[in-house]
């Protein structure tokens, strides 16, 4: 059975995972007869905003690994503890959660580092040529990743300039590309989806992470 990996990072698009995105890949993964590993980082979000409001919660915290166990069911794994050995390939969901929990992109953003053990993982997982997909703006994540590889691997967020112009800024290739579909680097065994990063339905949003889904498992299998 092939073994891939969901990096989670929170609960909810604002500080945490896109729980559209993160279901999705939860249920394509499922479909496909995958056996899924969830993971998330053992720490506190970088904040907590109101999802209502869209504005931080001043004093709250909250830690990734146990929101994001909301999304798992409760079946996932610390990301420290996770090695590449374990995998046939990786998948990032998206969410703001990437970019502030996961990496420092949203305050830095070309200037920013990934998470250490997300770096650890995703650096072992592309020197062992095991794929790795990332969806909506968890590609902008994976080129701070890659810039250490010098890959100059092909990602898409949809067609957001100025992210776009972030993942050139960090030795990426951006490819522009509409919300069903995705980009493939068959050279790199990367592949992504714009997701969310472009305003649309949910049913248009899955239709480029189940052919980022198959892609994977096509790699890994």
């Amino acid at each position: 059975m092939v073994r891939i990996g969901v990096c989670l990072s929170g609960c909810g698009y604002l500080d945490g995972s896109e729980i559209h995105e993160s279901v999705l890949t939860l249920l394509h993964l499922d479909r496909a007869g995958a056996e899924i590993r969830c993971m998330a980082p053992d720490q506190d979000q970088m904040h907590v905003v109101d999802h209502r409001t869209g504005e931080p919660v001043p004093g709250e915290r909250r830690n990734i690994l146990q929101e994001a166990a909301r999304i798992a069911r409760g079946r996932i794994r610390d990301l420290a503890r996770v090695e590449a050995r374990e995998l046939d390939g990786l998948i990032l969901p998206g969410g703001y959660g990437v970019a502030k929990n996961l990496s420092d992109f949203a305050v830095k953003g070309a200037q920013g580092s990934p998470h250490p053990d997300l770096l650890r993982l995703c650096l072992d997982l592309w020197k062992a040529r095991k794929p790795i997909g990332a969806i909506c703006i968890a590609p902008a994540v994976l080129a701070l990743v890659l810039k250490r590889a010098e890959s100059g691997a092909s990602l898409t967020i949809g067609d957001d300039p100025d992210t776009a112009a972030a993942l050139e800024a960090l030795g990426s290739r951006h490819v522009v590309c509409p919300v069903e579909d995705f980009v493939a680097d068959e050279e790199n065994r990367i592949c992504s989806a714009p997701a969310y990063m472009i305003d649309a339905r949910i049913s248009e949003v899955d239709m480029g992470i189940a052919k980022v889904v198959a892609r994977v498992l096509e790699w890994a299998s």
